[in-house]
């Protein structure tokens, strides 16, 4: 069974469903609001699990109401908490978010307790897994780990080119490709997967294409952790010594089935919804 340790962001997600996305300056009026537990790297830590790992996050929570209902699906879902740390000076990660009826979304994060992460490197898994909502320090401390270390370089912004030189895979999507491209050579990576959207992703090893792959035709209700979800399904499949193809098909699967349900973490799936899909559509992984 495949190990991860995730370092990363822990949030409550408070969600606004609107028929379409306002223009700068408009107000329009949802159709209702929901909150869910959320956050990048919880994110990613939870599919891992639901796809067979066995999990351990590092992150930070305030001490405050939120933490426990932020925390409650990682529990349920077997994820190790115990390198959680909860913080007095700080309060738990929130996102403010407006799905549409496209499954379009704009989010906007208030990192609070996210800010405190802080990881000693003494864990040792199989795959080390990180996402740009906590700290520098972190992000280096975990990409620095003496086994396969996968960056999820969301939400965008700058690398050290010394940090991104000890990444094993680098997960993007176009934007983030473009922000991290302008000050670094991503062909020089070992493997880099870009994200399109709909259209699909690219896995490159060293600048070369190695592998090129489409979801399936979903409809999509929302598309909030469709990327946490591709990223967490394509760690294991490589951990788990499964060549590119097999595991970008997989990866795009399983982020066009969490885009047709609501929310973040309530709409990863599990083994059993993958597996009854490829019952309903056998043709589809060929």
């Amino acid at each position: 069974m495949t190990s991860v340790t995730v370092v990363g962001s822990v949030n409550l997600d408070l969600v606004a469903r609107l028929e379409r996305l306002p223009s700068p300056g408009e107000t329009l009026t949802s159709r209702g609001v929901s909150h869910h537990p959320g956050g990048k790297g919880a994110n990613q830590a939870l599919a891992c699990a639901r796809l067979g790992a066995t999990v351990r996050l590092v992150g930070a929570v305030g001490a405050d109401p939120l933490a426990d209902e932020a925390l409650a699906l990682l529990r349920a879902g077997g994820v190790d908490l115990a390198a959680v740390a909860t913080v007095d000076d700080a309060p738990t990660g929130t996102a403010m978010i407006q799905v549409d009826d496209h499954g379009d979304t704009t989010i906007v994060i208030d990192t609070g307790a996210n800010r405190r992460v802080h990881w000693g490197g003494d864990i040792l898994t199989d795959v080390v897994m990180t996402v740009l909502e906590v700290p520098d320090d972190a992000v280096r401390t975990a990409m620095a780990a003496p086994t396969f270390t996968v960056l999820n370089a969301a939400p965008a912004r700058a690398v050290d080119e010394a940090v991104l030189r000890t990444v094993d895979l680098l997960s993007v999507n176009d934007d983030e490709q473009a922000i991290l491209g302008r000050s670094a050579d991503l062909d020089a990576l070992p493997a880099v997967v870009v994200t399109h959207g709909a259209a699909g992703a690219t896995m490159y090893r060293r600048g070369r294409v190695t592998a090129r792959a489409e979801p399936p035709a979903v409809d999509a209700v929302d598309g909030t952790a469709a990327g946490d979800a591709f990223t967490a399904a394509l760690a294991v499949s490589l951990a788990e010594g499964g060549p590119d193809d097999a595991g970008l098909r997989r990866a795009c699967l399983v982020g066009a089935l969490t885009a047709t349900r609501a929310g973040a973490q309530p709409a990863l799936p599990t083994l059993d919804d993958i597996h009854a899909y490829l019952l309903e559509n056998p043709t589809w992984f060929r």
